[in-house]
C-alpha cells in the first residue's frame, strides 16, 4: 500500500485528502506544520509527500530541503502560490511537481500514480556514523560520541551532506565546490582544503589520519563510513 504524508496547515484541507486518499486505498498520514513533516517522514518513510508551502513554522522551501537532505521521497508541492518564481523555487529546491490551488482531486491522484511510477527504489537513511559521531540528516545535526552536539557552520555541513549522501563514491573538487559555493567558485580549491581540515578535527580521532573523510589526491574527497 502506497504511504502518503499529507503536509498543510488546513484542517479542512488534511481531512478532505485524508478521506478521498484512503477511500482509494492508500495509506495517509497528516502533518500540519513544516517540523512535524519532517519528523513523521524520518519516523514514517512515506512513499510520497504532498506539501503546502505556506506552514505557519516553516516556509515549505526549507522543509523540501530539510528532507533532500536525506530522502530521495517524491514530493508533490499543492500550494495557492501561483508565481513563477514560487515553482522555480520549490522545483530548484527538490521538489517534483507542482500543483497549484484550488485543485482537482482526480489530477493530483493522477499525479500521485504518475510519480510514484518512477520513484527511486531505495534511498540514504535518516542517520549516518561518521566513525563514533552520529549524523542525522533530517535535523541537520552532528553528536558526538557522548550525545553532545557538534556544532558546524552552514558550510561544514553543506559539505558534509554531500560527502554521505554518496557513501564510497569519488566526489570530485568541482562537483563539491559547485554544490556548496556555486558554479563560480569550481576553481577554488583552497576552500575545500580549509574546510574538510576543519572537519576532521571535529569528526575524526585522528585529523592527521583520517579514516572517513578522505582525499583523493588531485581529484577529489570520498566519505568510507
Amino acid at each position: 500500500m502506497t504511504r502518503v504524508l499529507v503536509v498543510d496547515d488546513s484542517p479542512q484541507l488534511l481531512a478532505t485528502l485524508r478521506l478521498n486518499l484512503r477511500a482509494r486505498d492508500y495509506e495517509v498520514q497528516v502533518a500540519p506544520t513544516g517540523n512535524r513533516a519532517l519528523t513523521g517522514a524520518a519516523e514514517w518513510r512515506p512513499d510520497v509527500v504532498i506539501l503546502d508551502l505556506g506552514l505557519p513554522d516553516l516556509d515549505g522551501v526549507d522543509v523540501i530541503h530539510g528532507l533532500r537532505g536525506w530522502s530521495a521521497v517524491p514530493i508533490i508541492v499543492l500550494s495557492g502560490r501561483a508565481g513563477s518564481r514560487d515553482k522555480v523555487a520549490a522545483l530548484d529546491a527538490g521538489a517534483d511537481d507542482y500543483v497549484t490551488k484550488p485543485f482537482g482531486i482526480d489530477e493530483l491522484l493522477a499525479r500521485i500514480r504518475a510519480i510514484t511510477r518512477r520513484a527511486p527504489a531505495e534511498e540514504a537513511p535518516p542517520r549516518v556514523d561518521v566513525g563514533r559521531h552520529s549524523v542525522d540528516l533530517a535535523g541537520k545535526i552532528v553528536h558526538g560520541p557522548d550525545g553532545t552536539r557538534i556544532h558546524l557552520t552552514p558550510t561544514e555541513w553543506g559539505l558534509l551532506e554531500v560527502l554521505v549522501r554518496n557513501p564510497g563514491k569519488l566526489i570530485t573538487h568541482r562537483r563539491l565546490l559547485a554544490e556548496v559555493w556555486g558554479p563560480k567558485h569550481v576553481s577554488e580549491t583552497n576552500y575545500l582544503r580549509v574546510y574538510l581540515a576543519t572537519l576532521r578535527r571535529k569528526l575524526e580521532d585522528d585529523p592527521a589520519r583520517p579514516r572517513h573523510l578522505i582525499t583523493e589526491p588531485g581529484m577529489g574527497y570520498r566519505f568510507d563510513p
